[in-house]
């Protein structure tokens, strides 16, 4: 019987993994082993590795068995754990909601304890999020409006969770294409006016912005289009900039304005763990980074980087791949922007960095409402 051996090297003069692929024949009589890892040149096994391999490596290697392993014995009966051992295991998604304080003594600058909280997650689809135990921040933080980013879904696809008594008025905006984009605006208050994109079909066709109006302000939630890998979507990017711009600055001429959601820039070095390997990257491209300095001089502020302007290691998005949430490689990709004249009224800007659930974390504003 022949079995293909797949014999992975680690190179410390590369930092990583190499493999090759070699044919051995198998007794019948050999046995499942264990998983070793020690220098090449002292392998206990059964077969004999190629001597081309550079001793200066570790090699780890495998050998199989043509016999399947008996099957293990069942937990039932009279002793048994009445919890199953897949259910035991917490889920790498699960939320430690009672180690999380949502609780805040945060005033703004008058001195007056807030009493109104914005939140905005980019969850990634909705209704992945949701079977994540993701509808229990909206229960637990308990914001006055909670907006999504990247729902991907029709309002017939809303999930049961999310429909609560609490938010009656509830406006969701799909991407023509399904399962991309969408945003939604969950309201405790109803707003005076709700308006669906800013009148450019190439835009709105793909559910990225709602602009609700309250009496006092405007509030945006956004998800901006990403450059792309290798930018191939980095001039629908530069197309959307400028008239993003000047929405909000329509608006801020009759209202003071907050903005929140995925604006997929991270704006400073300060704002991603790499910089340096990530300038020619989505979201962190001269153009992009430019784009968003153009947004702030134009009469808004980033109210996170207005509290905590030199804080280090800060992110809202980490990709799933190589555990870089677990690391805390990521970028700062969700923000809260108001317009300078209301930044007096905010009390924190909080990243909820605990609550799982989606490659972003939750952001939450607190302020006084405007006047």
């Amino acid at each position: 019987e022949i079995v293909k051996l797949f014999v992975f090297t680690r190179s410390y003069l590369l930092g990583r993994y190499l493999s090759l692929t070699c044919t051995v024949p198998l007794k019948p009589t050999s046995q499942i082993r264990t998983l070793y890892q020690h220098p090449v040149g002292q392998q206990k096994s059964l077969f004999k590795l190629p001597t081309s391999l550079n001793t200066s490596h570790q090699t780890r290697y495998l050998s199989c068995s043509p016999k399947m392993p008996g099957k293990r014995k069942s937990n039932e009966g009279e002793n048994a754990s009445s919890t199953p051992a897949s259910q035991t295991k917490k889920n790498k998604t699960d939320t430690e909601w009672k180690d999380i304080d949502f609780t805040s003594e945060a005033k703004d600058k008058s001195g007056s304890k807030w009493n109104l909280k914005i939140s905005s997650w980019n969850v990634d689809g909705v209704r992945a999020c949701v079977k994540k135990g993701g509808a229990a921040f909206v229960e637990h933080e308990s914001p006055d409006v909670i907006c999504l980013q990247e729902t991907k879904v029709t309002e017939k696809q809303i999930p049961a969770e999310l429909k609560m008594d609490e938010y009656p008025h509830q406006y969701w905006l799909a991407a023509k294409k399904d399962g991309y984009s969408g945003v939604a605006l969950l309201s405790k208050e109803k707003p005076l006016s709700v308006e669906y994109g800013f009148d450019d079909s190439e835009h709105d066709d793909e559910g990225r912005l709602i602009t609700a109006e309250y009496p006092t302000f405007y509030l945006v939630t956004t998800y901006v289009p990403n450059a792309g890998r290798k930018l191939v979507t980095l001039d629908k990017r530069m197309d959307w900039d400028p008239k993003f711009r000047k929405h909000l600055q329509e608006l801020d001429a009759k209202k003071p304005v907050i903005v929140c959601g995925d604006l997929n820039v991270a704006h400073k070095e300060i704002d991603l763990k790499n910089p340096k390997t990530n300038t020619k990257n989505a979201g962190f491209t001269k153009e992009e980074r430019d784009g968003f300095s153009t947004l702030l001089e134009a009469g808004f502020t980033d109210v996170y980087r207005h509290f905590y302007p030199e804080e280090k290691d800060k992110y809202t998005f980490w990709t799933y791949m190589m555990n870089c949430r677990a690391k805390n490689v990521g970028w700062r990709l969700d923000y809260m922007l108001a317009s300078n004249r209301l930044v007096d009224k905010v009390a924190d800007c909080i990243h909820r960095t605990d609550v799982l659930g989606s490659d972003h974390c939750p952001i939450t504003l607190l302020l006084t409402k405007p006047n």
